[in-house]
């Protein structure tokens, strides 16, 4: 007998597909808090160009070197202070011990009147530790000879020379502790300014750093050839000078020279050049004023200081000494000054070259004068 076949349905098998909705929401969950995360944090700053790098690292050093202007500023207010309140000391001291003396005189008075039997109120007056209160009593000073009231008005004078000189010495205290503060204050803003010069130059690459080594060949190739052309103009401007003078000088055998052309100041200006020639290769160290290293104008200041000319320590008030001069018209020795903020000085030696303290990391060197934005030049003699 043939088989029956099945009516029973074959069961049908259900797959659970829950795991895989977990799995899909959790990992749209992760995808959505990325997004979200990467929406709100804050986008990185982008690299700045081997250009702006350049522009900052020469802004740092400028400003630096304001602030060791400040700081020479502020040492030499300093130094000045200190030794304007040692002084103030002395003078008080020396006071006090005249007054002092005059007390002594007056106590050998009362001492005599005691002697004779009596403190008097002459004596009184005599021992009080403050004889003012007495000085208005004329019947008490019409007693006393005309020695001892010469005495009392000395010693009445002397109080207050001693009481002047010691409110001007506390005056003067407090104003040298300002400008010790100041110096301190102008110390941390240089040390600052040059801690993120190295910062910046430290983070460049190799190639970077070739890149910014290329820029400054330009930038130095530029500023020696504008110098080349301004020894061209001055080379002619002299030698026009030369033939006029020939002309207006024929047959009388007369000599004459503008400011500074005069054999007076070239013979100075040969002495300057001759030391500053000397310190090439010596470090720029901020603050510094040689022998073994200077910063800019403690360089100018020791350079003039061989021919005998003593200059102040700061760009801000060498600017100030002499006579100013155009570009055109410079000569050797002139100071030529940088900047709008006039916080560099270098040395001209010629040819639209001179002799300066760079900056920290360089050392003394001859560079064109059109290295940096010149404000204006001075012949110091």
């Amino acid at each position: 007998m043939p088989a029956l076949a099945s009516h029973r349905k074959p069961r049908t098998r259900v797959r659970t597909t829950t795991p895989a909705v977990g799995l899909t929401t959790a990992a749209l969950a992760s995808v959505t808090l990325l997004s979200t995360q990467s929406a709100t944090a804050a986008p990185s700053e982008p690299k700045p160009g081997i250009e702006e790098v350049q522009k900052k690292v020469d802004a740092l050093y400028r400003q630096a070197g304001t602030a060791t202007q400040e700081y020479n500023k502020a040492k030499g207010a300093s130094a000045d202070q200190r030794s304007k309140v040692d002084a103030l000391l002395e003078a008080a001291a020396k006071r006090a011990d005249k007054l002092n003396e005059t007390r002594r005189e007056l106590g050998n008075y009362a001492a005599a009147q005691y002697r004779s039997g009596s403190i008097a109120p002459t004596a009184t007056f005599f021992l009080a530790d403050d004889p003012q209160s007495y000085f208005d009593q004329d019947q008490l000073m019409a007693r006393m000879t005309s020695q001892q009231q010469k005495t009392v008005a000395d010693f009445r004078t002397q109080q207050k020379e001693a009481a002047a000189k010691r409110v001007e010495a506390t005056k003067s205290l407090e104003t040298l502790t300002e400008s010790q503060e100041t110096l301190r204050t102008s110390k941390q803003q240089v040390q600052t300014k040059l801690t993120e010069a190295r910062s910046l130059l430290s983070k460049l690459t190799a190639e970077e750093k070739a890149r910014l080594a290329e820029l400054e060949r330009k930038k130095e190739a530029e500023a020696e050839r504008k110098a080349e052309e301004l020894a061209r103009q001055q080379a002619a401007a002299e030698e026009k000078a030369k033939e006029e003078a020939a002309k207006g000088e024929a047959g009388t055998g007369t000599e004459t020279g503008g400011t500074g052309s005069g054999s007076g100041y070239a013979t100075k200006a040969e002495k300057v050049l001759a030391f500053a020639r000397a310190q090439i290769g010596k470090p720029y160290v901020w603050g510094a004023t040689g022998p073994s290293s200077y910063d800019c104008s403690g360089l100018t200041q020791a350079a003039w200081k061989e021919a005998g000319v003593d200059l102040p320590r700061t760009t801000w008030d060498q600017v100030e000494v002499g006579t100013r001069v155009a570009t055109a018209d410079l000569q050797p020795g002139d100071l030529v000054f940088f900047y709008d903020d006039i916080s560099h000085v270098g040395i001209y030696k010629g040819d639209g070259m001179m002799i300066h303290a760079p900056k920290p990391g360089a050392n003394v060197r001859e560079e064109s004068i059109y290295y940096m934005p010149i404000y204006g030049s001075v012949r110091p003699a």
